[in-house]
């Protein structure tokens, strides 16, 4: 995610949005949704009225172009607004150019591309897409690419949670950190067309229930299933995984993808 530095002066409430953008129009270019790791759960994020003041450092785009960074001239009511901080963000470690800049970060485009967001600590696999192009701040992370409903399907089975609490560093309080190179270790099948959007239109329909607050049980139940199947696990493999598991020994043998 992204590091500012300073958070109370680059992260900014709605009632401070509105206000910066009133006294120029032109601040809304900079202005981005901000979710932060505590507002991820599984499937779904919670935006909570956060933005991000998104004065980069400058980037190479996904077609090898050189994006200048964010001259804060071009922006007098976010200028104003940072200025009101003294020299708390004047002497902050992380920056860029000037002040202004927020430091370095290569990835920047990709918060506005599709992509999967989850939080660095957790007690649970807790992944969801995120399509709204909306940045993450640093206590979370984020993966772009491809089949990405697909995947969160994937990590948010039951089987990926079991794998990262065997893999998993605990932080020994019932929780565990969620981080990046554990999370790139966990084997995924490359699946055909077909098998994948199975798995999308699972992810869409729970996705679409989480929003309105109904209940996603079977959908998900229904995923973990298929994930086992996929990973062809015996049914007592199964019960080590979930020993409560709902899915009965008849159902699974007569399960096929």
């Amino acid at each position: 995610g992204i590091k500012t530095g300073y958070n109370k002066a680059f992260i900014i409430d709605s009632k401070t949005r509105d206000e910066i953008i009133e006294k120029d129009k032109n601040s809304h270019k900079i202005i981005r949704p901000l979710i932060q790791g505590r507002d991820i759960n599984k499937y779904q994020s919670s935006f909570k009225n956060r933005w991000l003041i998104n004065s980069h450092n400058g980037y190479k785009n996904s077609d090898g172009v050189r994006i200048d960074a964010i001259n804060i001239e071009d922006y007098p009511a976010i200028k104003n607004w940072l200025d009101s901080h003294g020299d708390k963000i004047q002497n902050r470690q992380d920056q860029g150019i000037t002040f202004y800049n927020l430091r370095n970060c290569a990835y920047v485009e990709s918060f506005e591309k599709p992509k999967i967001f989850w939080g660095e600590i957790s007690d649970s696999a807790k992944f969801c897409l995120d399509e709204s192009g909306s940045f993450l701040g640093n206590t979370g992370f984020i993966l772009t690419g491809i089949k990405l409903k697909y995947l969160t399907a994937i990590l948010n089975s039951r089987l990926a949670e079991w794998y990262f609490n065997l893999i998993g560093t605990t932080t020994g309080v019932g929780t565990n950190r969620w981080l990046k190179y554990k999370i790139e270790n966990l084997p995924v099948h490359l699946p055909h067309e077909e098998l994948s959007q199975k798995f999308s239109h699972l992810v869409e329909g729970i996705s679409a229930k989480k929003a309105v607050e109904i209940d996603t049980t079977a959908e998900e139940q229904q995923i973990d299933l298929m994930v086992y199947k996929l990973n062809e696990l015996t049914y007592d493999e199964v019960l080590i995984v979930d020993p409560e598991t709902p899915i009965s020994k008849e159902k699974y043998a007569g399960f096929t993808l």
